[in-house]
């Protein structure tokens, strides 16, 4: 198993490299590549240390190459994309440059799996950090009596705009303990003590391409392309691990029971749900973590046909580097 990452400097390439090792990864021979800054680089992977080569177009450099691991912008998948396939490599990208290109499968393999033997250009999609999370909990529920509508607020930690991004969020709070200015580069305004309600730029409708991506990718993973789905993504000032609160409506009620007794037996879900113990998810215990945490299940009192609940997911992980890596896992175990 030949396997290459491409951006491996970053926070989501960082995590690829943790990710591979904790799933017990088959690799007999690995690839690090980069840009121009981090060429030269060296980085320990079990043991032994590999050396970042400069990205280049030059297609010979993916030979053999199983599975190549991509995420260093949309930009660069978009440049690279036929050289890192050119030799049958299968490229899982991380970036928002094909998630809705129809040749171009989009997964999550708990909820669609087998949508990545469908890839004509050897290019699969990973989705945005949001609606992985929200998908791995509406699949179960869709099992039972097809999803109507959505309506997702989600509260996003800084670990969405990458090592910069919470980085800055940890310089804030320093910056702002010793009584200075705090620094504000990443964000659109101060994140420490803050809430931003703007993630992405605004389109014509007036919301945001990271709401518009959660309505498109959601449609798409679910194989529904009449489903609603409403959102507004908040910047929050946590450093890891992203929630979101989901309100549900299906075809027929669902009850609590039935919804419980899906979401304790899916894949990729823990369900932590004990009010009176006061035992609900949050993003910092979620941080670090594989699954997609859900509580706070109720009846939506202003729907018959409703549900709402809470969730918390790592977003380098299973909004990332972990749902790349189980996708190429799903492929390996169910090859076709």
């Amino acid at each position: 198993m030949k396997v290459a990452i491409v951006g491996v400097s970053g926070a989501v390439g960082q995590e690829f490299l943790r990710v591979l090792d904790e799933q017990n990864f088959p690799i007999d021979e690995l690839l690090l590549f980069g840009s121009e800054r981090s060429a030269g680089r060296t980085y320990s992977f079990r043991g032994k240390d590999y050396t970042v080569r400069l990205l280049r177009e030059e297609p010979e450099d993916f030979r053999g190459v199983d599975f190549a691991f991509v995420s260093a912008g949309a930009s660069v998948s978009k440049k690279y994309a036929d050289v890192i396939t050119r030799h049958g490599a299968v490229m899982i990208d991380n970036s928002s440059a094909f998630r809705m290109d129809p040749d171009v499968p989009l997964v999550v393999p708990e909820v669609n799996g087998d949508d990545a033997f469908d890839a004509p250009r050897g290019v699969i999609a990973n989705p945005n950090c949001t609606t992985a999370i929200m998908v791995v909990a509406l699949k179960p529920l869709n099992d039972i009596s097809p999803i109507r509508r959505i309506h997702v607020a989600t509260y996003q930690a800084a670990s969405g705009a990458g090592a910069t991004g919470m980085d800055e969020l940890v310089k804030q709070y320093a910056q702002l303990a010793e009584g200075k200015e705090p620094t504000v580069e990443k964000f659109a305004y101060q994140l420490a003590y803050n809430l931003i309600p703007h993630i992405d730029v605004f389109l014509d409708n007036d919301y945001t391409k990271e709401e518009m991506k959660m309505f498109h990718e959601t449609r798409k993973i679910m194989h529904s392309p009449e489903l609603s789905v409403s959102s507004t993504c908040v910047r929050v000032p946590v450093v890891r691990a992203h929630s979101e609160a989901v309100w549900v409506e299906t075809e027929r009620p669902i009850s609590i029971e039935e919804a419980r007794k899906a979401f304790s037996t899916a894949e990729g879900l823990v369900v932590i749900d004990e009010p009176a113990e006061k035992k609900y998810p949050m993003p910092l215990d979620a941080a670090g973590t594989d699954p997609v945490f859900l509580g706070r299940l109720r009846k939506d009192i202003a729907n018959p046909n409703g549900l709402t609940f809470w969730l918390c997911g790592d977003q380098i992980k299973k909004g990332a580097a972990l749902n790349a890596v189980q996708i190429a896992q799903y492929m390996i175990a169910h090859k076709k």
